[in-house]
């Protein structure tokens, strides 16, 4: 478990597949309109994601947000936050925001990246009034990619 303020969180396990991807499908499709082009998250093989990442997901009742984490050798990368649209504006997207703050500690790391499309500014800013910064822009053959750093 891990735990952050009232929300508690669980790591995801196989019979949560169908609702992970369900969530991250509905969390991400405004930002398919934004981009016009399918979102990186959902392009995913989310077997794949299941067994590699560290996939954290609410505790209680249905499953209303995922957060997914891949711990790596100097940091802590943030590879989605994905809260069902219900749920959206609650509050719970800062909380799993806290939530990865809190494992990144756990596992000894000081710093935190994440990644967005560039033309998402709701997210960039958003992220920015939560303490990342942008390190770089990458220019991909279809998007722009913001990655984001925050030192804790």
């Amino acid at each position: 478990m891990l735990e952050v303020g009232d929300l508690a969180l669980r790591r995801a396990v196989s019979g949560d597949f169908e609702s992970v991807v369900a969530i991250q499908r509905a969390a991400y499709a405004r930002n398919r309109e934004l981009l016009g082009v399918e979102p990186l998250p959902l392009l995913a093989d989310y077997e794949q994601i299941l067994r590699d990442y560290e996939v954290w997901v609410t505790a209680e009742g249905p499953i209303a947000s995922v957060l997914i984490l891949e711990p790596r050798a100097d940091d802590l990368l943030i590879w989605s936050i994905s809260t069902d649209p219900q749920h959206q504006k609650s509050g719970l997207g800062r909380a799993m925001l806290a939530a990865a703050e809190v494992r990144a500690r756990e596992l000894d790391r000081t710093t935190m990246r994440l990644y967005t499309g560039a033309k998402l500014h709701h997210l960039t800013g958003w992220y920015g009034r939560n303490g990342y910064t942008i390190e770089r822009i990458e220019e991909l053959p279809d998007r722009t990619i913001a990655h984001m750093v925050k030192r804790i």
